[in-house]
């Protein structure tokens, strides 16, 4: 059940905050990029959205699909992995395990998201391999999360606000340009 006290901005904007002054840097470095490689976006602010129940309004005002995106490693933490997969999804280690070739991936520690895709726990996004410039996390997507959707929604590398972007622009547009490929799996 949604927290009470989640604050959803009623009003839908196009493109960055006029204002960036409280804005953390590693938030407007996410918009600054999307404007220098031409992918429009529409952003909705709110309070902070840690957990799937909190996005579904979120997602229901951008009028997209939640997307579940969790930050993995194997065993001995010498590889790294973006998921991205529907929320309605039950995320099963095994399976993608097996899929993907890797034994006993678990989720990565806060201090490897930070250091990876200057991220924390709560803010996980595609956004966020724009800071792996060694290319050390690889990018796994479910295919339902593309198969058919024009948009997808992520953060800004905060969650406190949601962007909904085209999902062509993100596999053509922001991929190549942070240097990116992406595995698709089917979970």
């Amino acid at each position: 059940m949604m927290n009470e006290t989640f604050y959803i901005d009623p009003v839908l904007y196009t493109g960055r905050p006029a204002d960036v002054s409280q804005r953390l840097p590693r938030e407007v470095r996410t918009y600054d990029l999307l404007d220098r490689i031409g992918i429009p976006y529409v952003r909705l602010d709110h309070s902070a959205a840690c957990t799937i129940e909190a996005c579904h309004g979120i997602d229901q005002r951008l009028g997209i699909d939640i997307c579940k995106n969790l930050f993995l490693c194997n065993a001995q933490k010498t590889s790294f992995y973006l998921l991205m997969m529907p929320g309605e999804k039950k995320f099963r280690t095994a399976v993608l395990s097996k899929e993907i070739g890797s034994a006993r991936l678990s989720f990565a520690s806060a201090e490897h998201m930070e250091a990876y895709l200057d991220i924390t726990p709560g803010s996980v996004s595609v956004l966020g391999l724009m800071n792996d410039t060694d290319c050390r996390v690889r990018l796994l997507i479910d295919e339902d999360v593309i198969a058919g959707r024009e948009y997808i929604g992520c953060h800004p590398c905060v969650n406190t606000s949601s962007l909904r972007i085209r999902t062509s622009d993100i596999l053509e547009k922001f991929l190549p340009y942070v240097k990116h490929s992406y595995t698709l799996v089917r979970l």
